[in-house]
């Protein structure tokens, strides 16, 4: 067979022909200072394997503060908090989401208390306080704005209060950054950060969480306030609303299935873009590693790396602790 010899004045492949010439030219590397540690906990004081997310826990107390400082120690930023409430503190009108002595606020002290330097950030939410399940208040079958926006203002207060640094409002209703920014202010925490759900849609992905937090929606669906996987167009209109109203941060979520929004948010504002590789995200990799037909390791590294070429600068992912193990020891790519 004659050799054929090309005459090219370009060949990409010069810059993939060595590992050192790769890391050389790479455009996108992950550090451990892109990660934050999603948390689940609980009042029980034993650790619980949970069912619908294996690999992951529902901590004690005990278990939150020693998984948060572990996490810190591999140069992990941030963990942000979901609360398992009990069923009998669970209400139509969600008071315990604000109570000083709830969950929530004892974890925040906890944790700043044994991990100052850890940026704790806390979800404004309803739904694990909801006795319906729903991110919002609920009258006569509607998930009504203007009042639970005011329950969200008092539930960002308890979190400050107690020394939360971000807070997260995850419930897509209208006007609650500013809000909320202003419910800050005037109680003097005008150096509280918030991290607004800017984009968070009406996803399937999110079945695993809602396993694990046992706070799927009584009735009805969340598609009157999370938005259709549908639009792209609107989480620009969004995004112009959370920059006016005074968000510090946004989120886009879930992460994989929306790298096209994420690149979009990137290109459309100069805020920090954080975005969230959501529980059926997480179980797909799980799953399927399991089975022998996906090679977990890498799989999870081009998830994530994926995330961070879309625009990215901060990753909420579950397996931010084994990433940034591998980074400590020296892993990337």
């Amino acid at each position: 067979m004659n050799s054929l010899e090309l005459d090219m004045l370009s060949r990409p492949r010069r810059n993939r022909k060595s590992a050192a010439v790769r890391a050389l030219v790479s455009e996108n590397l992950l550090s451990a200072s892109d990660l934050v540690l999603p948390l689940f906990f609980h009042e029980d004081e034993e650790d619980v394997a949970i069912e619908s997310m294996p690999g992951c826990t529902r901590w004690s107390l005990a278990g939150l503060l020693q998984e948060a400082g572990e996490a810190h120690s591999l140069g992990i930023p941030a963990v942000i908090l979901f609360p398992k409430i009990e069923e009998n503190l669970k209400s139509s009108d969600c008071e315990e989401c604000f109570n000083p002595q709830g969950l929530v606020p004892r974890a925040v002290r906890a944790l700043k208390e044994a991990h100052p330097e850890l940026v704790v950030m806390t979800d404004v939410a309803l739904d694990p306080y909801n006795a319906d399940g729903h991110d919002g208040l609920v009258r006569e079958g509607e998930i009504v704005n203007d009042e639970t926006v005011a329950v969200l203002c008092q539930q960002a207060v308890a979190q400050a209060r107690a020394g939360a640094d971000i807070v997260a409002p995850s419930d897509m209703m209208d006007g609650r950054v500013a809000a909320i920014r202003d419910a800050l202010d005037s109680e003097g925490f005008q150096q509280v950060s918030i991290c607004s759900y800017t984009a968070k849609y009406a996803s399937a992905f999110y079945g695993p969480f809602r396993g694990a937090l046992d706070s799927a929606p009584k009735a009805g669906d969340k598609k009157s306030y999370q938005m259709d996987p549908a639009n792209a167009r609107e989480a620009l209109r969004e995004l112009e609303l959370d920059e006016l109203e005074g968000a510090d941060m946004i989120m886009i979520k879930p992460g994989g299935p929306y790298l096209d929004i994420v690149k979009t948010v990137r290109e459309n504002t100069a805020l920090p873009v954080a975005v969230y590789q959501v529980s059926g995200e997480y179980l797909m990799i799980q799953s399927a590693s399991a089975g022998g037909w996906l090679d977990r390791d890498k799989v999870i590294w081009e998830s994530l790396l994926g995330m961070k070429r879309a625009g990215a600068d901060l990753i909420l992912t579950y397996f931010a602790k084994e990433v940034a193990l591998r980074l400590s020891a020296g892993g990337q790519g």
